[in-house]
């Protein structure tokens, strides 16, 4: 049981920092570029992702297994679709600013790549394995689109949470609310992690 619980959380930590696939594979990057011009607007697209991703994770691995090799991925797009649905739901009927923010990005969370990604797998890794990927990927996810969301808010508009941090006399970089921004920021973000990463494997080799 320990063995298996180390193994589940060094999957977790795993798809969580080296095989993010936001920062990796690029994944989701459509709502990072778009949406995540807000640090309020970023975070609740990352939860309400996050979440569907757990929840599809979960069903896609118990009918995975008693579904038909060629009927797995058309099953698990439908799941994906249906939690995707239900997160929006939650959004407009709970959250209804969040929601306006979002606009019809809400609703595009069930074919974001996010969920495409693991669509491969289906059927072949246990419950205890698909959550702990879907884990990893929702609070990574989660964690990007705030951070990416908040740098650009902070230099495009001074503000972090609608909350003035940066003192009056500050002229905004309008560029990063922009699509270009957007771009500019993840690349920078995605640079930064991949040094890191590189200089602890180097540091993990010379030891």
């Amino acid at each position: 049981m320990a063995e298996m619980n180390t193994s589940l959380g060094a999957r977790v930590e795993t798809a969580l920092t080296t095989k993010n696939p936001a920062l990796r594979l690029a994944l989701g990057a459509c709502p990072l570029l778009a949406v995540a011009t807000r640090a309020a607007s970023s975070l609740g697209m990352g939860v309400a992702t996050a979440c569907a991703l757990v929840c599809a994770a979960l069903f896609g691995a118990i009918f995975g297994k008693i579904t038909p090799e060629k009927g797995r991925l058309p099953v698990f797009l439908l799941i994906c679709a249906a939690f995707a649905g239900a997160a929006h739901m939650v959004l407009q009927g709970w959250f209804p600013a969040v929601s306006e923010g979002l606009g019809l990005y809400a609703p595009m969370i069930a074919v974001s790549c996010l969920f495409l990604g693991g669509a491969g797998r289906i059927g072949e890794d246990g419950i205890g394995k698909a959550l702990a990927d879907a884990v990893g990927m929702g609070v990574g996810f989660i964690c990007l689109m705030t951070a990416l969301g908040a740098v650009r808010e902070l230099i495009g508009c001074g503000t972090v949470f609608g909350a003035a941090v940066l003192p009056a006399g500050f002229e905004p970089m309008l560029m990063l609310a922009m699509p270009a921004g957007g771009f500019l920021a993840l690349g920078l973000l995605m640079g930064v992690c991949n040094a890191v990463s590189g200089r602890n494997k180097k540091k993990g080799a010379s030891a």
